[in-house]
């Protein structure tokens, strides 16, 4: 019935999706198999993509030729630049989205996408033969060969749902949880564990007060993710999100549920996760704090349905109603469902290699909430990497590995693998050491030149970045040789608040004082106009970040540059740390335990020291 396939991916979560298109487009035959074709590429919890860090992420995966950028812009319902405020390594593009638009963008994304083939069936296990992964195994008893698998199983594997005394199996509210694969893999040596995360209750929209709230609208420039020149939203058709606030009479009604809560009734084990805790994680956490913001968030353009995000409980549904109409808004809301907590099997990353392949069974690789991380775009990056290692395993080709100092998700890897989780991994800024490297806004210029080597980026592709490159050099050397005059500049420069010139200075210098502007020196300064009008805010405002922050750049540079000489520093396979008597007894059992393949990978392996590494470079004759 089946033809052998080179890649079969597991779960059409957002890490499915992206490694089921990415292995097809680089000329894998793949088949992507779903416990429900109508939930491909679901957004299970909030209906939006981005933020602090996951934006970038969102960038990266666009720039190495995934979806999820393109589908978000296509699907998104409002836009917003967070962190303005800060320095260009903050900022963060975050983007609400119409829920079922998004999965219908993606599935038709899918569909268009060639050498891809779907199956709906749960896999209940896999063929290993000769400590190789071989295909699958299906609920209806099918046997799908292949000659790599990808499992990206979400929070489905023996999931078990809670709402305050009930509990039942289930990977998502109302689709069944599977089984058969965590067990086969723990007889086979892997270990497994438990973690838990939640969902809010959604609310109907036409039921709530939103003169009681403060609006929040997005932003008039929308930059979107993807790099390519799609039609996106304009600024006029977005969507509000709203914010309001919950209180101690709405605190109390919630502490009501707690002799009913799965949570403090211990019915629930696993670690939840430490940067979206639930409502009543919340209050009994941060007792002292009188009230905590709620966001309230559209589900899409033709729909009332509210996502109330902040909320995410597991109380009895009585409890979580009686609560919400306490808070400002909702006093007459309708809940469409109450929210809910989900226990699920994961399996800590450190035994993964880099390439997010196991190191127990070659051509099997994990991605997703199976390794531990929470969130969609955590999610979608790492089913990118385990799609294009996919299918350069199955043709015998090195795996690509992006480093920490390339890409957010270099980093979120690298944590994985060395440092594992026992808690559900959220990826921040502060997680990189070289986040003013690694902005928002260039990931196009470090990563395109890798996807089109691949194969994923097109040859219009890489001609847009290798020229938006060129224009910003070209930005560059216009400031550093323009130089102005103290009179064009005086009406400017008082403006802005600062000390006026009193003598001709390089446009480029002027530009690093605090408060200026370069969009503004253009409108202001005749010769900078004459000069610089002519091209787009995207390459002025690279030109202006490269400038402003070049020093820093350079210091990281730097930096990256000696750190990678431990990177290149390698450890032989199956080397035997039993010999290095010196060691930490800790460091020892950590080696043992991930290989580390380089002295780089070595030195950032969580309770490893300084010296520890030393004496493997002593060892090594280095």
């Amino acid at each position: 019935m089946f033809q052998k396939y080179d890649v079969i991916v597991v779960g059409a979560g957002h890490a499915g999706c992206e490694a089921a298109a990415a292995a097809a487009n680089m000329g894998s035959r793949v088949l992507l198999i779903t416990m429900n074709m109508q939930t491909i590429a679901q957004m299970s919890c909030n209906p939006a993509m981005g933020g602090i860090a996951k934006g970038q992420i969102v960038r990266e995966i666009d720039a190495m030729g995934g979806y999820s950028g393109i589908v978000t812009d296509k699907s998104m319902i409002q836009f917003r630049m967070l962190n303005r405020s800060k320095g260009p390594a903050m900022w963060s593009p975050r983007a609400q989205s119409d829920r079922m638009l998004f999965a219908a963008t993606w599935r038709e994304m899918l569909e268009n996408t060639p050498n891809l083939d779907f199956y709906q069936d749960m896999v209940n296990s896999l063929i290993i033969e000769n400590g190789e992964a071989k295909g699958v195994i299906t609920g209806l008893g099918h046997e799908i060969r292949s000659d790599a698998v990808v499992l990206t199983n979400g929070t489905f594997l023996n999931g078990v749902i809670h709402i305050g005394e009930k509990n039942f199996g289930g990977g998502r509210v109302a689709e069944k949880a599977a089984t058969g694969i965590t067990e086969q893999l723990v007889s086979l040596g892997f270990e497994s564990a438990r973690l838990k995360t939640g969902t809010p209750p959604r609310v109907d929209g036409r039921s709530l007060d939103y003169s009681k709230m403060e609006e929040q609208t997005g932003d008039e420039e929308m930059t979107g993710f993807s790099y390519e020149p799609l039609e996106k939203l304009k600024s006029s058709q977005q969507k509000s999100c709203w914010i309001t606030y919950t209180s101690n009479e709405v605190h109390d009604i919630l502490r009501t549920g707690f002799e009913n809560s799965p949570m403090y009734q211990g019915r629930i084990k696993g670690s939840g996760p430490r940067y979206c805790p639930s409502i009543e994680d919340k209050i009994n956490r941060f007792a002292e704090r009188e009230r905590h913001q709620l966001f309230v968030e559209p589900e899409g353009f033709n729909t009332v349905e509210i996502y109330v995000n902040g909320f995410s409980t597991s109380l009895p549904e009585e409890v979580q109603l009686a609560a919400l109409r306490q808070v400002p808004g909702f006093e007459n809301c309708k809940m469409f469902r109450p929210g809910y907590a989900i226990e699920y099997d994961f399996f800590p990353p450190t035994q993964l290699r880099a390439s997010l392949e196991t190191k127990r069974i070659k051509k099997l690789f994990f991605a997703g909430q199976i390794n531990g991380t929470t969130g969609y775009e955590e999610a979608a990056c790492q089913g990118l990497m385990a799609g294009i290692n996919a299918n350069l395993a199955v043709k015998n080709e090195q795996s690509l590995v992006l480093k920490r100092s390339e890409a957010y998700i270099g980093v979120l890897i690298d944590d994985l693998i060395n440092k594992g989780t026992d808690e559900p991994y959220r990826m921040f800024t502060s997680r990189a050491e070289f986040r003013t490297l690694l902005l928002q806004d260039n990931a196009d210029m470090r990563l395109t030149e890798i996807s089109y080597r691949l194969g994923l980026a097109s040859q219009q592709r890489m001609e847009r970045v290798l020229l938006k490159i060129e224009k910003v050099a070209e930005v560059k050397q216009i400031l550093l040789t323009t130089s102005v005059e103290p009179a064009e500049t005086e009406s400017f420069l008082n403006n802005a608040q600062s000390s006026p010139l009193v003598a001709r200075q390089k446009a480029g210098q002027l530009l690093l004082r605090p408060n200026i502007n370069l969009k503004q020196m253009i409108k202001a300064i005749p010769s900078l106009h004459e000069k610089l009008a002519g091209f787009s805010d995207e390459i002025l405002e690279q030109a202006e970040i490269q400038l402003k922050y070049d020093t820093y750049i350079e210091k990281e540079k730097e930096l990256v540059g000696k750190m990678s000489q431990l990177e290149n520093l390698p450890i032989p396979e199956n080397f035997n740390y039993d010999k290095l008597v010196s060691l930490s007894n800790e460091a020892r059992q950590k080696f043992m335990k991930i290989q580390p393949r380089t002295l780089g990978q070595a030195s950032r392996i969580s309770g490893v020291n300084p010296s520890d590494v030393q004496i493997l470079m002593v060892f090594m004759g280095r």
